[in-house]
Parts: structure tokens; C-alpha cells; sequence
């Protein structure tokens, strides 16, 4: 594990497992959050969740009394429509497989989005989580993959934490779907290091000085260790304190807290103070 948590300038929070499971914020979430904004660590919101848009969550925070504007919430559909923008693919058509919340995200970006082809070409097929998944959305996926569209995944994250459960993620859809077209897609979301990077910029902050919250170690423990990030795995949601200790070393978090409700002590105990960030 990397030294203290002093130096810490921004904490960047999952949401899933975190902050709330379902609709049930985790004890402590919004104390901790609100410390946090007082000492001025941002805080930033990421989730690999692409069925909402980030304005959703600022208000879905909002009625667990915990503030945050849009601008300060990553999801794995905003980064996906920031892939578009930051790669020179504008304009495009995509077909989705997802919900509206990414579906919105895109078309924000300048993408045309499409649920079924037709006479145009498609250049992308994206996928995220799709509560009404279909055969007929994975052979529309696949002919138009087969066809030459490039495939990209927002998240593989294979389970969903909900209250007392967990339920199939985005990325038993993403699987299907690469599966049906023997391909592999570009992954977009955690574990890729895009959205520590993106947050790191936005934030105005040396990576080392940057610490992920998470609950999972194949997604949050793993993007951020790859963008240079610290790490802390709280134990509210999929990964347990066993898994973490015999995780390979880069899945291996620098920090193991019961919740987030223990993450302003791990912080005040050595002294770490947030910067002003943007």
C-alpha cells in the first residue's frame, strides 16, 4: 500500500455501493459529502452506471440532502459522448443499445443516435446497461458490428449493487453482444483510465494527489490505480476486505475503510487538506 493520505487535493467517489445501494444511501453518505465539500476535495461523482444522464444524479444526490452540480458527476455515458468529441469522430451515427440517459448524452455530443438500422450507415454500435434488452437488439447490434460498425462499451461492470442484491450489469449486455459479433469493443468506462484522467484535469490536480472511492476492485480499485490515482475500497458494496488482501497487485487499494462514513477520519489523521480545486 502507498504511503498516507496527506497531499490528498480531490476525492472522487463512486455511486454504486458508495454513496447509496437501489435508492438507499449508505449511513453516513451524506456527512462525509459534506465534509468533504467544506474542506474542499470537490468532491467528484463517477459512476459506471450509463442510464441516466449526470443532471439525474445531481438531483438524485440532491434528495439525499448531498449537493453536487453536473459538472462535478462523471458517468460512463458522458465520458463515452467525451470519446466521440476527444477522438475527432463528430459527426456520427450510432446505434445504441441502452438506456436514454446515454442515449442523451450522445446526442448532446453531436451524435446521431439510431435503435434500429436502416438505409444510413452506421459507423458505431454502443452498449450499456438495457433493462429492456431484446433478441432483437442484440441481432440488430450484431448485423450492424458484422456490417463494419466499430463496437464500443461504456462499462463491463458484470453486477449492479441494489439493496440486499446485486442484479445483472451493463456488462452482461456488452457480453452478449461482443459474443454474438466475435468482437471485442472499445471499453470506455472503469476500468479504463479515461475518467481519472478526465476528473484529474477538470480538477486541476497532480494524479498522486487524487484519491478513488470505490466498492469494486476490477472497476474502481483497477481505473484508478491505472491513472495514478490513490485508492480506497469501502466494503458497502461487491468487494470484500479478503479479495482486496489477495488481489493482484494492481487491483490492490492503498486504503480498506468499512464505509465512506470512515473516509473523513482516514483523512484527518494525517493531516491531508483538499485543495480549491476549479
Amino acid at each position: 500500500m502507498r504511503g498516507g493520505s496527506a497531499h490528498i487535493k480531490a476525492v472522487i467517489l463512486d455511486l454504486d455501493g458508495v454513496i447509496y445501494r437501489g435508492r438507499t444511501p449508505i449511513p453516513g453518505a451524506k456527512e462525509t459529502a459534506d465534509w468533504l465539500a467544506r474542506r474542499g476535495y470537490g468532491p467528484y461523482y463517477l459512476t459506471n452506471n450509463s442510464t441516466r444522464t449526470r443532471e439525474y444524479y445531481a438531483e438524485m444526490l440532491a434528495g439525499f440532502g448531498i449537493h453536487a452540480d453536473a459538472e462535478h458527476i462523471v458517468t460512463s455515458a458522458s465520458l463515452t459522448a467525451r470519446y466521440f468529441r476527444d477522438n475527432g469522430l463528430l459527426p456520427a451515427t450510432a446505434l445504441v443499445i441502452g438506456e436514454e440517459g446515454l442515449a442523451e448524452e450522445l446526442r448532446r455530443a453531436g451524435v446521431r443516435v439510431v435503435r434500429r438500422r436502416g438505409k444510413r450507415p452506421i459507423q458505431f454500435v454502443v452498449v450499456g446497461m438495457d433493462r429492456q434488452f431484446t433478441y432483437r437488439k442484440l441481432h440488430e447490434a450484431q448485423q450492424a458490428v458484422l456490417a463494419g460498425a466499430e463496437l464500443i462499451a461504456t462499462n463491463r461492470d458484470a453486477t449492479y449493487p441494489v439493496e440486499g442484491n446485486v442484479i445483472p450489469g451493463g456488462g452482461s449486455i456488452v457480453a452478449a453482444v461482443a459474443t454474438a459479433c466475435e468482437r471485442e469493443p472499445v471499453l470506455i468506462g472503469k476500468p479504463s483510465a479515461r475518467a481519472g484522467e478526465a476528473i484529474v484535469r477538470y480538477a486541476r490536480v497532480r494524479p498522486e494527489e487524487a484519491l478513488m472511492v470505490g466498492d469494486r476492485l476490477e472497476t474502481d480499485i483497477l481505473a484508478g490505480t491505472r491513472a495514478g490515482l490513490r485508492t480506497c475500497l469501502v466494503l458497502t458494496g461487491i468487494s470484500t476486505e479478503e479479495e482486496a488482501r489477495a488481489a493482484p497487485k494492481e487491483m490492490r487499494p492503498d486504503f480498506i475503510l468499512p464505509s465512506i462514513a470512515d473516509l473523513t477520519g482516514l483523512l484527518d489523521s494525517a493531516g491531508g487538506r483538499g485543495g480549491r480545486g476549479r
